[in-house]
């Protein structure tokens, strides 16, 4: 029987030291043993580098709080080859969360440029059906991303996925993701103008552009705190998110594809907003559209491959997602009208 391939842990730090004891607890107990564990410490103040280093982990002090892409980039380049494991330092694995992943047929083969399970929100763990999450990424032609199943109790999303199954995905969240390192080489890592938030999509677009595909595997499961460190709705997360969507589009789309998702772009940003005001962050969303705004400049090229994915993609977020935000949206936006590459249109 072959031996798995190797597999380096790489994990930022920004504090929440009792978080990561937790992480380490459930990477210990894997059925299929990490290589090494690379911690980068993003100017932690409570001992969580201490906490690595006292189990074992290689820890590399990243000096002040170097954000998210930037410090998995130093991680994976410190990798040996094989595959690299991307995780939050909020999450906690199934001990068959690395062994499943491993064993999907694209994975064991090589073919799968990522992979990832499903990912379970902490606060639902022991319950008979808990909630998802997130599974993989979905993006809308906004310029605003869903991670599919988020919010649901275990929900396959296609016919030919079941819970030990796995199908064919575009965009895994980097939340805890395997990717190979070959191709993190090959497309230069995560873009560290992002510093933190929506820097796995823009990575997964890269991807979508390449022709490299990955798998989403259902029984390979995580448990997520979510935003443990900021909270999802502190301002300096929507100011960052909200310039970073800006920041997708105009790193991904080109002068055609962006004029004819303009009504789009226009009702998913504002609608976003208005959620953001309801949570108190409105001024932060403001900002961070201004931040966007003031270096916006188009320069996707042409790809048939990035209109096929945003019509596919809108067609499941329309048949799946839940809550107002998406019924406005589709209102406003108006439905994709199929994969019309090389005509201007989505």
């Amino acid at each position: 029987m072959n031996a798995p391939p190797p597999v380096t842990a790489v994990i930022p730090v920004h504090n929440r030291a009792d978080l990561l004891v937790r992480l380490l607890a459930s990477m210990r107990e894997q059925t299929v043993a990490f290589r090494e564990t690379i911690v980068l410490d993003n100017g932690s103040t409570d001992g969580a580098a201490e906490v690595a280093r006292a189990a074992g982990c290689r820890v590399i002090a990243m000096g002040a709080n170097a954000g998210f892409a930037r410090a998995v980039n130093r991680g994976w380049q410190e990798a040996g080859p094989g595959w690299v494991a991307v995780l939050n330092s909020d999450v906690e694995l199934e001990s068959r969360w690395l062994e499943r992943l491993l064993a999907a047929p694209e994975v064991a083969a090589g073919k799968a440029a990522f992979a990832t399970g499903t990912i379970y929100t902490m606060e639902s763990r022991g319950q008979t059906a808990p909630i998802v999450d997130g599974t993989y990424d979905l993006v809308s032609r906004a310029g605003c991303a869903w991670r599919a199943g988020h919010g649901s109790g275990f929900e396959p999303s296609a016919p030919d996925a079941d819970r030990t199954g796995s199908r064919a995905i575009a965009i895994a969240p980097a939340t805890a993701c395997l990717y190979r390192r070959d191709v993190l080489e090959q497309l230069g890592g995560f873009d560290e103008s992002y510093g933190s938030y929506l820097e796995d999509v823009d990575l997964g677009l890269r991807c979508v552009e390449a022709g490299l595909g990955g798998v989403w595997v259902p029984d390979a499961v995580a448990w997520h705190k979510g935003s443990a460190t900021f909270g999802r709705w502190d301002a300096r997360v929507v100011r960052l998110t909200s310039r970073n969507q800006l920041r997708l589009i105009g790193r991904h789309y080109d002068g055609a594809l962006l004029r004819s998702c303009l009504r789009a772009i226009f009702a998913g940003q504002m609608l976003w907003g208005l959620v953001a005001m309801r949570h108190g962050a409105g001024l932060a969303w403001l900002r961070g559209k201004l931040d966007g705004l003031a270096e916006f400049r188009p320069q996707g090229a042409p790809s048939a491959r990035l209109r096929e994915f945003l019509g596919d993609s809108e067609r499941e977020i329309e048949a799946r997602a839940p809550g107002a935000y998406w019924r406005w949206y589709f209102r406003l936006a108006g439905r994709p009208r199929g994969n019309s590459a090389g005509t201007g249109a989505v």
